[in-house]
């Protein structure tokens, strides 16, 4: 089986990768990205391009799936530029896969792409996927999934599987995310337990992640098994400000959504932080989601607790983790916090 894997340096894509690599069924796996990375992995060849304006129906001919995973999260203070990437950029992935005649798709989305739903209780993958209009990753995740409904209509074919899993964290990804949402002004050294004095308890903030390697394996399951639909990806607990509290030995502090709402909006607007104040909006409100499906037809089962998850976050983070790609580059020190700085912060892909 050949494996094409696009935007596959990333968080995601390394593991995906590395996951595909051991699986014996898979004979070649073609890694695309638009910087190519240093680091090396065996069956794996690499291809630069760059979803939204490149050819690539040549790279995925021959291909027996091709699993999409490129995503923009920045730069938050120009949409025009990630939707060109990231909804414009998915279309021309899919139409590539039409044109070479690739039989699987595996596309990720995420529990971002859902319409506001309970906390309380957990949704299956029957519910509305119209995201959160007042964020652009919820407007752009929303958007793909309708693109994906024409795509499937026209090619019943292919077959279409779509991961909606939740925040997938490890280690290696820790400074990339700290790059991402909390910019050059979050002090990795103070991203420990007992070093940080309180989380926030803010109405609504649940949230459900997984293991970066865990989130791989349900991939390469989607692609080695004849699956189609969505499924909703998450580990164990769903986890609340006292969960995380408790993993950095902190106390909680109730804080109205109001006000966590107007801190981070005023965070951005001052270039603070890169995360565009949508994304909480999202956050608050996206539900909680039922795994059933993944376990009883993808067969998927999560090795790491979301507990797990969390913490290799926080260590990565302490210690300026990563890898040899570029969206994973380690933390380069007070030049690189110069540089994410010269950006404007959230200004810049």
């Amino acid at each position: 089986m050949r494996v094409v894997v696009v935007g596959a340096t990333g968080n995601v894509g390394t593991s995906v990768v590395r996951a595909l690599a051991a699986d014996e069924d898979v004979t070649s796996i073609v890694g695309v990205a638009r910087r190519l990375p240093g680091w090396r992995i065996d069956r794996t060849e690499w291809r630069q391009a760059d979803v939204a304006t490149d050819d690539l129906t040549p790279i995925f001919d021959g291909a027996d799936a091709v699993v999409h995973l490129a995503w923009l999260f920045q730069p938050t203070r120009h949409p025009a530029v990630t939707w060109r990437a990231n909804v414009l950029g998915s279309m021309r992935v899919f139409r590539a896969a039409a044109e070479a005649g690739v039989p699987a798709l595996v596309h990720a989305s995420s529990v971002g792409a859902y319409s506001p739903g309970p906390k309380d209780r957990p949704v299956d993958e029957s519910w509305p996927t119209h995201g959160w209009p007042g964020a652009a990753y919820g407007r752009e995740k929303a958007y793909v999934e309708r693109v994906l409904d024409v795509f499937e209509h026209d090619h019943p074919h292919v077959r279409v599987v779509r991961m909606r899993p939740g925040f997938i964290f490890q280690r290696a990804a820790a400074t990339e995310q700290r790059r991402l949402f909390g910019g050059p002004f979050v002090p990795r050294r103070l991203v420990r337990a007992g070093r940080i004095p309180f989380v926030p308890d803010i109405p609504g903030l649940r949230m459900q992640v997984l293991h970066a390697a865990d989130a791989a394996e349900a991939y390469r399951l989607a692609v080695t098994r004849e699956v189609r639909g969505a499924f909703n990806i998450a580990a164990e607990p769903v986890l609340d400000p006292h969960d995380l509290a408790e993993l950095l030995g902190a106390r909680t502090v109730p804080v109205p959504s109001g006000l966590a709402r107007a801190a981070v909006a005023a965070g951005w607007h001052l270039r603070l932080v890169p995360a565009a104040p949508g994304l909480l909006e999202l956050f608050l409100r996206i539900p909680v989601m039922r795994t059933d499906r993944a376990r009883e037809v993808l067969g998927w089962t999560p090795r790491h607790s979301s507990f797990e998850a969390m913490r290799e976050l926080f260590e990565g983070m302490h210690d300026g983790a990563g890898m040899d790609t570029a969206p994973l580059a380690p933390d380069g020190g007070p030049m690189a916090r110069v540089r994410e700085l010269a950006t404007g912060i959230g200004g810049r892909p």
